[in-house]
């Protein structure tokens, strides 16, 4: 995600704290926070795709299966 949209998600929720939010922004609002889950659940899923868990008796498994 882009610095520009993660600043404005900062923007808006000091908007929210201060003096609220108009009917369209709390949309983008919304919309935005969604992008940046998403974001963050695929990022996540691909570093636990990549993970290898090595037992104690040497024999190594990848941490999540996805075939």
């Amino acid at each position: 995600m882009e610095r520009a949209k993660i600043a404005r998600i900062n923007e808006l929720a000091h908007k929210a704290k201060t003096s609220g939010l108009t009917q369209a922004e709390l949309a983008e609002r919304d919309a935005l926070r969604k992008e940046y889950l998403s974001n963050v659940k695929a990022s996540l899923i691909d570093q636990m795709e990549h993970t290898t868990v090595v037992e104690p008796d040497g024999t190594r498994h990848k941490l999540l299966n996805r075939s």
